[in-house]
């Protein structure tokens, strides 16, 4: 866990986002996974497929150029390594989103304006999403989006933006839920089952919001009462999915560990973690260590 936490914001045009995004110096990870060093036995056909293994800083325009048609073993595992880790690279890069997603009221849109502006601001039910960005020292900038709640539209607006995702924080209002979990546990679901999301596994992070109040409920007590919740919901759709489907589906669609009640740390290979937050006094640190071990 990074130990500092600051984060800054700069006053970027909404037109200047994406570009900026796409100005990000490599990080100092992705370096030694694409470094010549990290391969040592690297031949000029992998450097001629992708200049970036080579350390020369091209933006990797792929270019093959084979003087003899005959390709060994050894140049082949060495070709499929080169354009692996390119894509690899190439993929994490751009996947600078953070999405804010949580029912109506959950305290999404007032975290993001302590975040970007620093300050409370009046919210209220949206229809529309709020993207800003935030600095992470020595790290880059991260694109925050804030997802509407409503659920008439929210799927919508998910849809556009979890390609990008590298970091997404499900936000929970800790005073209500127990009204709540039943919405929230499918919500959460529905996320986590995602096609898009299990195969690019962003990060995710369940954040117990208003905290603040009294009668709030901590995140070990939320994460005992969502597990469980989550597993009345996945025997439910579980048996719905083989009803339907010939043969059924299970293997593709259940969600933890078969022969076992749910548990998030069964969700593999989804990193999943919980943390209390409370956006109404300003008490994000929590948060913000989160987005730095993500940026």
């Amino acid at each position: 866990m990074v130990q500092n936490s600051s984060l800054s914001v700069n006053p970027i045009e909404p037109n200047e986002i994406d570009e900026k995004l796409r100005l990000i110096p490599q990080d100092e990870e992705d370096q030694a996974m694409v470094n010549q060093s990290a391969i040592p036995h690297i031949n000029q056909t992998a450097v001629d497929i992708c200049p970036d293994i080579a350390g020369d800083g091209h933006s990797g325009i792929i270019k093959v150029s084979l003087n003899d048609t005959r390709i060994s073993a050894e140049n082949s595992y060495y070709l499929l390594t080169a354009v692996f880790l390119f894509v690899w690279r190439r993929g994490r890069v751009s996947r600078r989103g953070i999405c804010l997603v949580g029912l109506c009221e959950s305290g999404k849109t007032l975290i993001f304006s302590q975040l970007i502006y620093k300050k409370a601001v009046e919210s209220f039910t949206s229809m529309k999403e709020n993207v800003g960005v935030l600095d992470i020292a020595n790290q880059g900038p991260l694109k925050l989006v804030d997802i509407p709640g409503h659920e008439r539209v929210r799927q919508r607006f998910f849809d556009t933006y979890k390609n990008t995702a590298r970091g997404i924080i499900f936000v929970i209002d800790s005073f209500s839920l127990n009204k709540d979990i039943r919405d929230v546990a499918e919500y959460l679901y529905n996320v986590l089952t995602d096609p898009v999301i299990s195969s690019n596994q962003p990060q995710i992070l369940i954040l117990c919001n208003k905290q603040d109040h009294a009668l709030a409920k901590g995140p070990q007590v939320i994460q005992s009462v969502l597990e469980k919740e989550m597993n009345v919901l996945r025997n439910t759709q579980t048996n719905q999915l083989e009803a339907v489907a010939e043969g059924g589906n299970r293997k593709s669609s259940y969600l933890g560990q078969e022969g076992k009640n749910f548990e998030f740390a069964d969700v593999h290979p989804l990193r999943i973690e919980f943390a209390g937050a409370s956006a109404h006094t300003d008490d994000l640190e929590n948060l913000k260590k989160w987005l730095h071990s993500v940026a």
